[in-house]
């Protein structure tokens, strides 16, 4: 499988594709011997780069994040919150008739973290709740801070 690392704000990161999509993103770099540039993921490293340079908010990439189907399901109604935005896991759960619970398991297990963004999604009352990624809740808040999208609590919090 083709892969392609990128330096970025929040660590180094690697996104890999298969059959034409996106199918991870991962914190790390992958030696030089293990690096293949394709025109997809030198496309997502740009956005990517655009993302982290405050020029872009969503992507517009292939995806097709490996899980079950609910699993895929709160993948896409995650990418479906507009860059700067949040909902809430019951907002989801609302929308897919499920639970919080379920809907913040699924967002744990979210292979492609940023590009489908995991970020975005909030615990009850805008508290930011976990993020899986590396640097957890302080990698969700430059995230969303990036964006914009700083819960208000959050932000006295920093002050």
């Amino acid at each position: 499988m083709p892969q392609l690392s990128m330096h970025s704000p929040i660590g180094d990161l690697t996104v890999t594709e298969e059959d034409g999509a996106l199918i991870s993103l991962d914190w790390g770099w992958v030696p030089a011997e293990w690096q293949t540039e394709t025109p997809l993921l030198r496309r997502a490293i740009e956005q990517l780069n655009e993302y982290f340079d405050g020029d872009r908010l969503d992507f517009d990439l292939p995806l097709d994040p490996p899980g079950s189907d609910f699993q895929k399901a709160v993948c896409a109604a995650m990418c479906a919150i507009p860059g700067g935005s949040t909902l809430s896991y019951g907002e989801i759960a609302k929308k897919l008739e499920s639970s919080a619970q379920a809907v913040g398991n699924a967002c744990g297990l979210n292979p492609i973290p940023i590009i489908i963004p995991c970020h975005r999604v909030l615990a009850a009352g805008k508290q930011m709740g976990g993020f899986s990624g590396q640097g957890g809740v302080e990698t969700k808040t430059i995230l969303l801070e990036l964006e914009g999208a700083l819960p208000p609590q959050q932000q006295q919090l920093d002050i």
